[in-house]
């Protein structure tokens, strides 16, 4: 990998350009700093981590560092377009009894912006690399790898290189691990969308972002109006708009690799599903969906089908979108809770008791159902999620244990509860419980 901090497409934005873009290294350290010491009560530790082989840097977020070190730290990885910033409701749950990292994935937020390579398998193992050396430089043996995303991809292929690190491996509504579909069984997707891809496929994903200028802020603001509404309760004001078009105002060095990691519309070019087998059967995989995202958890239960001798858990949000750690960050820490509990007694989590988890949160969704004189039942369709037929109620685990009379084939939708480990035959236009997926060109933030 060179050294050079430089953007693939110079030629479109040259060096002169950074003073029309109102943006700079410093600004993103200001919005960063203050969504940290907003959301962040416990006390925390920012620093860049050397990369001696690489000669990169790594911008890492460390709590609990000194405290509770019998526990298997905990390892957050932020998806495409993100930083550690993204992760500030959920890090003083997390670290409340362990040590706690996140850090800016290399070319990604305050790290170091290199050029990776244009060969998809090599910037993949670029990013692996960094990771195994930043991992190697704080002096962690072993760890719970938690990813989100791009992030959720890379942790997975690190666990693939690098199995003996890794204590569990959870997925927060990862990207790039389905197949392209064929053209016939694709999600219909409209022509004026298809024709803006074909005009920009030659530029990195958030082109337009940095050569908006000075109405890059606003194109974030106008586009993404949800981002803000994850963090509302605690920032009223435009701190976390400033914080994501600083992450990608920035020389796009990651946005880069991930377009060469991806081909159309986002799928990846090297799928994981095609590989998370080899992963160490040792190794427990949790995957953690939002109900609306526009991610498909049915290659969650693909996945649990094809490492029918390992653990793997697939649990879905509602109400969440693909941010689920941000937009259900109370339900969502407790399944990494979960997990990091099973990990300090050498074990694999129990299955998800739903009439507890509905005692502990409610569910708005359902509450706004209610309200509007129509239930879940009313929306599920044919092709609602559904316990794989061919799977004993044993094989299902946690899908039945509420139910005892439940059969296999029967919807599970357990209408009360903020999760349902559910199974998925075919991909659908809509997430579970009748709820509107996202937007598609979300995506890319």
């Amino acid at each position: 990998m060179a050294l050079e901090e430089s953007d693939r497409s110079g030629w479109l934005f040259p060096s002169s350009w950074f003073s029309w873009r109102p943006t700079s290294m410093a600004r993103l350290a200001q919005a960063e700093l203050k969504i940290l010491q907003t959301f962040i009560k416990k006390a925390f530790d920012t620093k860049y981590v050397n990369l001696p082989k690489s000669q990169h840097r790594i911008w890492t977020l460390t709590v609990n560092e000194s405290g509770a070190t019998n526990k298997v730290p905990l390892v957050l990885v932020h998806g495409m377009g993100g930083g550690i910033g993204l992760w500030a409701q959920n890090i003083d749950t997390l670290s409340a009894n362990r040590p706690l990292y996140a850090f800016d994935l290399l070319g990604f937020g305050r790290s170091s912006r290199p050029r990776f390579s244009c060969t998809p398998e090599v910037a993949e193992l670029e990013f692996v690399e960094s990771i195994e050396e930043w991992r190697n430089e704080m002096k962690l043996d072993k760890m719970v790898l938690v990813g989100h995303s791009l992030g959720a991809y890379v942790a997975s292929s690190y666990s693939l290189k690098y199995p003996e690190r890794v204590k569990h491996l959870v997925l927060a509504d990862p990207w790039g691990f389905p197949e392209k579909p064929a053209p016939e069984h694709r999600r219909p997707i409209p022509i004026w969308i298809r024709a803006i891809a074909t005009l920009i496929k030659p530029f990195n994903p958030l082109a337009v972002l940095r050569a908006a200028g000075p109405w890059g802020p606003g194109l974030v603001k106008r586009f993404r109006p949800d981002l803000q509404n994850k963090f509302s309760h605690m920032l009223d004001d435009d701190t976390i708009f400033d914080y994501i078009y600083h992450c990608n105002a920035q020389t796009p060095s990651g946005e880069s690799a991930f377009k060469t990691l991806n081909t159309s519309f986002g799928w990846a070019k090297n799928p994981m599903v095609n590989r998370i087998e080899q992963v160490d059967q040792r190794i427990p995989i949790t995957f953690i969906y939002g109900s609306k995202s526009w991610v498909d958890n049915a290659t969650g239960y693909q996945i649990k089908h094809v490492r029918s001798e390992s653990f793997v858990d697939v649990a879905v949000v509602r109400g969440a979108g693909h941010h689920v750690y941000a937009d259900k960050p109370v339900p969502f820490n407790e399944l990494v809770l979960r997990v990091c509990d099973a990990v300090d007694n050498n074990t694999v989590p129990k299955p998800i008791k739903f009439q507890e988890w509905n005692k502990k949160y409610g569910s708005p969704d359902m509450e706004e159902n209610r309200k509007n004189g129509s239930s879940d039942k009313d929306k599920v369709s044919k092709r609602e999620r559904r316990v794989s037929p061919e799977k004993t109620d044993s094989e299902a685990g946690s899908q039945t244990s509420e139910s005892p009379d439940r059969k296999p084939g029967d919807v599970v939708n357990d209408s009360d509860s903020q999760f349902s480990n559910v199974n998925l035959n075919t991909s659908p236009s809509k997430a579970s419980f009748g709820e509107e997926k996202e937007d598609l060109p979300k995506q890319l933030l």
